[in-house]
């Protein structure tokens, strides 16, 4: 165990010191910048698209932290052969796998967090510009979305750490990590299409097999999105949160143990 937690305090420190990190943070602080005076365009309701935008802008910069900074954590020991340092010592392949999803959860959720505070200002000075007795925003529940956007960084990052455990090069592991992320967050879309039934639009049975496996084998990802509820400071039922979050860890668990396995199997070149 402790072989895990210094394994995965090494790859909070190298994701902390990466340049691309600091990159991503000055973009952050742009677009946040660009929200507030976006917001000045709106008659209406700018708190809502304050808000809206701060949560998109959360969740598309911590997706280029796991894609730019989370796969190379991992890909980088395999591609510059330095995984052979880390598994002579007493760490196993086990260990050394849990250690680089440990790591990159803690970046995933001090950089969500501080981007969360830093996202809080436009949505306050909106509501200052804007005063409407009529509105529902509620803090609690756009925190609890910034907290859902970190639950969905993370387990999109033990999906990368799994595809990492076989793929040979960063590259794969990219472009099969972006394919995930574009099937989670549409799968739900499309199976509530086809569960429709359009008129006069006919979908093979074949089509519809692979539909209904893609959607329960891809992670649902846009179960984690809550910007609308967040927005128009809709309720959140506690067995929506409950069952959420247990799925959350139990496609996690999935993944570590596989990737765990699959890396204890690996030979290397």
């Amino acid at each position: 165990m402790n072989g895990i937690w210094s394994l995965g305090y090494i790859t909070f420190k190298e994701g902390i010191k990466s340049r691309a990190l600091f990159g991503i943070l000055i973009m952050v602080l742009f677009m946040f910048a660009v929200t507030e005076t976006l917001t000045d365009l709106f008659m209406r309701d700018i708190v809502k698209v304050a808000a809206d935008l701060s949560l998109s802008t959360i969740s598309f910069s911590g997706l280029l932290i796991v894609l730019f900074i989370g796969i190379n954590l991992l890909s980088k020991d395999i591609d510059k052969k330095t995984i052979y340092m880390v598994i002579s010592r007493p760490i196993s392949r086990e260990q050394y796998i849990l250690g680089k999803l440990l790591g990159i959860a803690m970046l995933l959720i001090v950089c969500t967090l501080f981007l969360g505070i830093l996202s809080s200002i436009p949505v306050y000075l909106s509501k200052l510009s804007y005063e409407n007795p009529q509105s529902i925003f509620k803090w609690h529940i756009y925190f609890i979305a910034i907290a859902f956007i970190a639950m969905k960084l993370i387990l999109l990052s033990s999906i990368t750490v799994f595809f990492s455990s076989f793929t040979s090069t960063s590259f794969i592991s990219l472009v099969l990590t972006i394919a995930t992320y574009i099937i989670g967050s549409t799968s739900e879309v499309v199976k509530g299409l086809l569960e429709a039934k359009i008129e006069g639009v006919e979908i093979s049975p074949a089509v519809a097999a692979v539909i209904k496996f893609v959607y329960y084998i891809f992670p649902n990802l846009s179960a984690f999105d809550l910007k609308i509820q967040a927005a128009h400071g809709l309720a959140l039922p506690s067995g929506y949160i409950l069952s959420t979050s247990l799925y959350w860890g139990f496609y996690i668990a999935i993944m570590a143990v596989a990737g765990a396995l699959i890396m204890r199997r690996r030979e290397f070149p």
